[in-house]
């Protein structure tokens, strides 16, 4: 069910609510609805803490020896076949 809401802006603010719900081919009160939507959604857990135990396979001890982990996983880039002193015309 919704319910009405009345408020009251500025010329300026007015103005950029409009233009801005325009510019996507929305009205004014999808724009409000969903900005109060962010405003107040409730923050989900860390992000990185909740994507602890995605992957498999990780060894047991990578957050302690991450620095080691990498370095036997680096692949370094092959040399370029070009000449260093290339002969002038």
């Amino acid at each position: 069910m919704t319910k009405p809401l009345q408020i009251y802006l500025e010329d300026a603010e007015f103005e950029r609510l409009d233009r801005w719900a325009n510019e996507r081919g929305w009205s004014k009160s999808q724009v409000v609805r969903i900005a109060l939507r962010a405003l107040t959604r409730i923050p989900e857990e860390d992000p990185i803490l909740s994507a602890s135990g995605m992957i498999d396979a990780l060894p047991q001890d990578l957050s302690e020896h991450f620095d080691r982990y990498l370095q036997e996983t680096f692949i370094a880039e092959k040399k370029s076949r070009y000449r260093k002193n290339r002969r002038k015309p």
